[in-house]
């Protein structure tokens, strides 16, 4: 599972991508599974004030099913005018 970070989330990574061992993202069968193991392994996530996660390009709710083979994306909060 590959995993892309825009704006503070690659700050807070330290990359622009994670790659997900196939052993982990078996263990992670949710949206929801996936965004509380990023926060447990960093720790900074949890404190944005909102975090969008993107499944093959489309938006998905916690509940949605993912799999190994799909290409997520971790979108914070977006500011300005």
């Amino acid at each position: 599972m590959n995993i892309l970070l825009f704006g503070i989330t690659r700050d807070i990574v330290g990359s622009n991508t994670l790659s997900m061992p196939v052993s982990k993202s078996r263990e992670l069968h949710t949206v929801g599974a996936l965004k509380t193991y990023l926060g447990k392994t960093y720790p900074g996530l949890k404190e944005l004030s909102s975090l969008a996660v993107a499944v093959n390009n489309s938006y998905a709710v916690d509940s949605q099913p993912i799999t190994h083979f799909d290409e997520i994306a971790l979108i914070p909060p977006v500011s300005g005018g």
